[in-house]
């Protein structure tokens, strides 16, 4: 038995960095992909973050979630290896 326990616990470190999901673009992604991708995120905040983008224009940094409305530091630390912000693209002369 304790050498089963030990190869479980090799087995899913090994494969643990496989499991984690790819940042989300925090400009770009919908309330679905946001609930998904992020701890602590449901529905109703990742909407919140959604409409906050509508209202406020594009985030410029992820500091700036802590002005949505549900979403705290603790939320932010949580999350801030998922979380990215995609340069502006400027459209080619």
């Amino acid at each position: 038995m304790r050498t089963f326990l030990k190869a479980l616990v090799l087995s899913v470190s090994l494969f643990s960095p496989f499991l984690q999901a790819a940042p989300v673009d925090i400009n770009t992604a919908s309330a679905e992909q946001l609930s998904a991708a992020l701890n602590g995120v449901g529905p109703a905040k990742a909407d919140a973050i959604v409409k906050y983008r509508e209202q406020h224009g594009p985030f410029t940094s992820v500091e700036q979630l802590l002005q949505v409305r549900g979403i705290g530091a603790v939320t932010l630390e949580k999350n801030r290896d998922q979380l990215m912000l995609e340069p502006e693209k400027t459209p080619a002369e």
